[in-house]
């Protein structure tokens, strides 16, 4: 079964896991992580471009989760979407706060030292749930799938959006809001 798609054994698996977690059980916790980090950290080294930075949101996102899990709830979405939106916000933040800092890639020398395996999005890429969201993304119209892209991969923000693509503010949220329905209709089995 696939982790993450609603319905899924891996689904309410994590449902039952933040349930624990809601009334403080630190086990719970630790098992949620070990088998969310390694996704979620994916999706804030994309926002964020850096693995260090990444890895402290990721901490101050499951510190969030672990406060927050009292107000989850199963009916408003799946566990995977509900942290994947705590861990969003908080790379946001992140990226809001830092707007005046040198960017990792601008320092002398930077390119000497990187890593060349796999990153954590081309590593997600290659699963099952991965391409099944490649293959959905790729429905979308181009220019829709493009912001969604900057949306969530990169955290701009409606207003950021809806400047660089010099558009309607009302229509950037239009697209998003379309392009996650659709792509929630995509994905359910």
């Amino acid at each position: 079964m696939i982790k993450g798609q609603p319905g899924t054994q891996g689904e309410v698996d994590l449902a039952a896991l933040l349930q624990l977690v809601a009334s403080g059980d630190r086990n719970a916790l630790a098992e949620l992580y070990s088998r969310t980090s390694a996704q979620l950290l994916g999706i804030v080294v994309r926002m964020l471009q850096r693995r260090d930075a990444a890895e402290e949101v990721l901490h101050d996102a499951f510190l969030r989760i672990w406060h927050s899990a009292p107000s989850f709830s199963v009916a408003r979405g799946t566990p995977m979407s509900w942290m994947t939106a705590i861990v969003r916000n908080v790379a946001l933040d992140r990226l809001r706060r830092q707007k005046r800092e040198v960017a990792l890639e601008d320092l002398p020398g930077y390119d000497e030292q990187a890593d060349e395996s796999p990153s954590p999005f081309q590593q997600m890429a290659a699963s099952i749930e991965g391409r099944a969201l490649a293959r959905c993304l790729g429905e979308l119209e181009a220019e829709q799938r493009g912001c969604l892209l900057l949306a969530y991969y990169h955290g701009l923000s409606h207003d950021e959006l809806a400047q660089r693509l010099q558009r309607p503010l009302g229509t950037v949220k239009s697209w998003i809001r379309r392009s996650l329905v659709r792509l929630r209709q995509c994905l359910e089995p």
